[in-house]
């Protein structure tokens, strides 16, 4: 791979959610992103569905400026189901057109005919033995429209990013898995590892951000300032389901803040925990870039391979000059491993920073696997690819 000097992240909420580094070096093209929902378009990828038949009915959900978890919630209680029956293999940005795939638990396709919900469709495949999980998302195609660009070389940042793209650009979790107007999703996360339940309601429903609306940052203002439920739900939107969910707990059952964030639904505060090893791997990339010199993403002694079918591997002398070919022939890719409840021995430089943020985080294997009775999910280490690959279509 061609060795690269990074640049320096100039925004700060990157900075924060261990995004640090650009492969590129152009001003960019400037412009507006999402000016409106239609301008953002996500669609899944998915390896192989078996619709073979069984209880659980999957179909494609298509949807325009929703947050996934309310969607979710409103089809829910529109079919007369619990929410619980749902799952999905991936969330998606609310401001965008997204279509995705759920599966609902036990119910007829005949039933999806009561689901008449503003901007959001959903249309039967087939059934399936198993609920859809992670490991069924191979990836997303997205067509994004970028408004009013205002560089000064528009056409050289354009084939600037075209070319990098079909090199390799860092494979970081991007600010929507952290929250895109809040991205606190890790701090919460982080207090639900360390089973700091007053941390995690005080950071949820507390924990302004400026570009919030105002009302909702004065009900979170007071209740991080006097940790009064009461006055926070009173000037508490309605709107805001969850925050309301907390402290209205709060308000019955004083102190009990185990039982107030087990009022926000066990999806929810899975992907909270999830959030906590993509910021350690975000963290970690940015290291691998920072320390390395100017090819980070080529094999290093100790490192994990990640080959397309999912089997993984560990670089050693004997078979580094092997990993380099296999990589030069998109076969595989280095890997960052993200620790989750499983005993995890450092093999690598790369593997012992991946430690050492653990530890700085406060977060040990014991804390995922006594999380995962919280929110009835478990969480296991997965090794994720440290760069990616696309081709990009100028227009």
């Amino acid at each position: 791979m061609t060795p690269m000097t990074p640049m320096k992240s100039p925004y700060g909420t990157e900075q924060l959610l261990g995004m640090e580094y650009y492969l590129t070096k152009s001003a960019g093209t400037g412009g507006i992103l999402r000016k409106t929902p239609e301008d953002f378009a996500v669609e899944e990828v998915y390896s192989d569905i078996r619709l073979t038949g069984g209880p659980h009915l999957i179909c494609e959900l298509e949807k325009t400026d929703w947050e996934l978890m309310r969607a979710l919630k409103e089809i829910s209680k529109t079919l007369g189901v619990s929410y619980q029956r749902i799952s999905f293999a991936g969330t998606k940005d609310k401001r965008a057109v997204t279509k995705q795939l759920i599966s609902i638990y036990g119910i007829k396709e005949e039933d999806l005919a009561r689901v008449m919900i503003k901007d959001i469709n959903l249309r039967a495949l087939g059934y399936a033995r198993t609920q859809l999980s992670l490991g069924d998302l191979k990836g997303n195609r997205f067509g994004i429209n970028v408004r009013d660009c205002t560089g000064d070389d528009l056409e050289g940042a354009l084939e600037e990013c075209i070319a990098a793209a079909k090199t390799g650009l860092p494979n970081y979790y991007g600010i929507q898995r952290f929250g895109t107007i809040r991205p606190i999703s890790h701090i919460v996360g982080i207090a639900l590892l360390k089973g700091d339940f007053k941390d995690a309601c005080m950071k949820y429903a507390g924990y302004p951000f400026d570009d919030e609306a105002e009302e909702v940052k004065a009900a979170r203002e007071v209740f991080e300032r006097t940790g009064d439920a009461a006055d926070a739900l009173e000037l508490m939107p309605v709107r805001m389901h969850y925050e309301r969910s907390i402290l209205h707990h709060l308000v019955e059952k004083p102190g009990d803040y185990k039982g107030a964030i087990g009022t926000i639904p066990p999806k929810l505060l899975s992907m909270f925990v999830s959030a906590v090893q993509s910021h350690i791997f975000n963290r970690v990339l940015s290291m691998r870039i920072r320390e390395t010199d100017g090819d980070p993403f080529s094999p290093q002694i100790g490192d994990r391979l990640l080959f397309a079918d999912g089997r993984e591997d560990i670089v050693t002398a004997a078979n580094i000059n092997a990993a380099n070919i296999h990589i030069k022939r998109g076969r595989c890719r280095t890997a960052i491993y993200m620790p989750g409840s499983e005993d995890f021995e450092p093999k690598s430089e790369t593997e012992r920073y991946t430690a050492d943020l653990m530890a700085e985080c406060g977060v040990t294997k014991d804390a995922y696997a006594d999380v995962s009775k919280l929110v009835g999910a478990r969480f296991a280490g997965a090794s994720r690819a440290m760069c990616l690959t696309a081709d990009i279509a100028g227009a």
